[in-house]
């Protein structure tokens, strides 16, 4: 399981950015591997470091870790799985990132794109968690060349457009005189070599395009706008290039009678004037069943009773939200003789005022055709 990014730079949650900053490069100069010649654990530590640094130093990948942990959306970490950690180590330290000298290398396969579909699950899927079966169009490795798209028995060739190196120089004209720059060569692509007789089924990329399914697990308590990431589930890179993520958007449909806020569920419930007044036990369905729930004698309309522990599991941590119930008393309507009798006997042993008998709307439109 991946280490926690507040962990790895041994700071709190609640840590500001210049707390985040100043442990970054306390511990980049600790375990960089200048400083520990040799010493792979130190390294490993330093990309950890650096990779932790840049999810906490942007404010957008910082807010997804907080809400959705390792199995969240990585804001702006597309490609290199370590978010670039030579730009991170030029900006504080100077130079070309591990080995100095700042010499650029041939580029290295072309990653594959990221993907992103939509999924629509049931209300107790979300609250329960639920796998689904999806089915998207990527890329795949071609089986013909093995994804070198290379047609078989042939092989690849120096490109004479930069001699092998996947780089071209460039001069251009500034107000400081003449900058030479380096860039990818535009006829290998950066790869530094090129492909003579191509594959005929993927046409020299490696990869062909194709219907492939997927099992996403949805875990218990995803919401509304939750977005999942299939790691290594996009599309393949050209000619044996790592491949891309899948992003899964979830959307939940409603439920008749919960409406959900967070880990909790909402109910207005309605109870008639009676039961309201004189108290009932109900027999109420939750997600997990029917349970009791006891409305003591005079209830009025708004008051809230929780059910504690019957909501949405926290998508972080443990335990569950609760169902709120908000009840609301309803007025009867079309009452009888007898009823409307007793609730006049009501509101005479309550000293209540009250309509006399025939005052309502429909008895005065009756009067008037008469």
């Amino acid at each position: 399981m991946p280490r926690d990014h507040y962990e790895v730079l041994g700071v709190d949650r609640d840590a500001t950015a210049a707390d985040v900053k100043s442990a970054y490069r306390r511990l980049a100069r600790q375990h960089h591997p200048d400083a520990n010649d040799g010493d792979q654990a130190a390294e490993a530590e330093f990309k950890s470091v650096a990779a932790s640094y840049k999810v906490l130093s942007d404010p957008e990948a910082r807010q997804a870790y907080d809400r959705y942990g390792h199995d969240g959306p990585s804001v702006g970490m597309a490609g290199d799985p370590f978010g670039g950690i030579n730009d991170i180590f030029e900006s504080f330290f100077g130079g070309g990132g591990f080995g100095g000298g700042g010499t650029r290398r041939r580029s290295g396969p072309r990653p594959g794109e990221d993907l992103e579909t939509t999924i629509l699950v049931d209300f107790e899927e979300a609250v329960f968690g639920s796998e689904s079966e999806i089915t998207v169009r990527t890329a795949v490795a071609c089986t013909t060349c093995e994804a070198t798209g290379l047609t078989p028995g042939t092989s690849a060739e120096r490109c004479g457009g930069c001699r092998g190196s996947g780089q071209v120089q460039q001069v251009r004209q500034s107000l400081l005189g003449q900058m030479v720059t380096s860039a990818p060569c535009p006829t290998c692509s950066g790869r530094g070599e090129v492909i003579p007789d191509p594959c005929v089924d993927c046409r020299g990329e490696g990869r062909r395009v194709e219907e492939s399914a997927f099992t996403v697990n949805v875990r218990a308590g995803v919401d509304e706008g939750t977005t999942l990431r299939l790691t290594g589930r996009g599309a393949v890179g050209p000619r044996g290039g790592p491949t891309g993520d899948l992003y899964v958007h979830v959307r939940v449909r409603p439920h008749p009678v919960f409406e959900r806020h967070g880990a909790d569920l909402y109910h207005r419930l309605h109870v008639p004037v009676t039961q309201a007044a004189l108290g009932v036990d109900l027999d109420y369905e939750t997600l997990d069943g029917t349970v009791d729930v006891h409305i003591p004698a005079g209830t009025q309309t708004g008051e809230v009773f929780r059910l504690r522990g019957s909501g949405v599991p926290h998508l972080q941590g443990r335990g569950r939200g609760d169902i709120v119930l908000e009840v609301v008393v309803d007025t009867p309507t079309g009452l009888s003789a007898e009823g409307e009798e007793l609730l006049r006997s009501l509101a005479a042993d309550r000293d209540e005022a009250v309509g006399e008998p025939g005052d309502g709307l429909i008895s005065r439109i009756r009067s008037a055709f008469r």
